[in-house]
């Protein structure tokens, strides 16, 4: 009887396991969620979920499933999983823009409203620009948020990609100040998180925040993914996101 109950007991903890893992094409002991295509994720109420993208399932030299990359300007734009020292990213490869280009590359199947976001993110060369950050709220490539962290200028700021125009936002308090200067970034892995809560945007750089953004432009759900602009190589790694 004994050996029974301790087989069903088995049982059942592996039809759980395969229920929560398998929702979001999780495996117990690894973060990556890229590798369900098919997953959908939607999120605009108050159900807590955790996902986590750290692109190490992923073959280099190749783009993830369910992710699209876009561009602005006149230039290209060459968004791939590479091996960083054997760790893999998500990166930012088209080194040939002019000023005035924006990369983006979004998760097809994740739509949110309100979540919090956390990457680590690594500046690794560009003479224009450098660095990078979050879009969210993406309606196309000219609709859509921004935050970003620039090595080159040692700054962080905001914007809104409005009809195809760029425009930083101004602080909670502060007014428009073009964001905030930072201590120098170099080519080191910085953290960047974004708490997006209605229409409050609260940035923190390497767990400090710097500022709030109260805007209404984008008030409905969208896509999230990364930003550069012109000739920015930049990695990504470590993709959070809190609904």
């Amino acid at each position: 009887m004994k050996t029974k109950v301790q087989l069903l007991t088995l049982l059942m903890a592996s039809l759980i396991t395969v229920f929560v893992f398998g929702n979001f094409g999780l495996k117990p002991g690894k973060s990556s969620t890229e590798n369900n295509a098919d997953e959908k994720v939607s999120k605009s109420g108050t159900t807590m979920e955790n996902l986590k993208f750290d692109f190490e399932e992923f073959s280099a030299g190749q783009l993830p499933p369910v992710w699209s990359q876009y561009y602005t300007g006149s230039g290209g734009t060459d968004w791939k999983v590479v091996d960083d020292n054997g760790n893999k990213v998500l990166a930012q490869l088209y080194s040939d823009n002019p000023n005035g280009h924006f990369n983006v590359v979004v998760n097809n199947n994740i739509t949110a409203k309100d979540m919090t976001l956390t990457v680590r993110l690594k500046g690794v060369k560009g003479n224009h620009d450098q660095g990078g950050g979050f879009v969210w709220r993406f309606i196309d490539k000219n609709n859509h948020y921004i935050v970003r962290a620039n090595p080159l200028e040692n700054n962080v700021v905001l914007y809104k990609m409005e009809n195809g125009k760029r425009t930083d936002l101004p602080l909670v308090g502060k007014g428009r100040t073009y964001g905030v200067k930072v201590p120098p970034l170099g080519n080191n892995w910085n953290n960047l998180k974004l708490i997006v809560k209605g229409d409050m945007f609260t940035v923190y750089l390497n767990d400090s925040e710097l500022f709030k953004v109260q805007d209404t432009t984008f008030k409905e759900a969208g896509k999230v993914g990364f930003w550069t602009k012109a000739d920015a190589v930049t990695y990504f790694d470590d993709f959070g996101i809190t609904f």
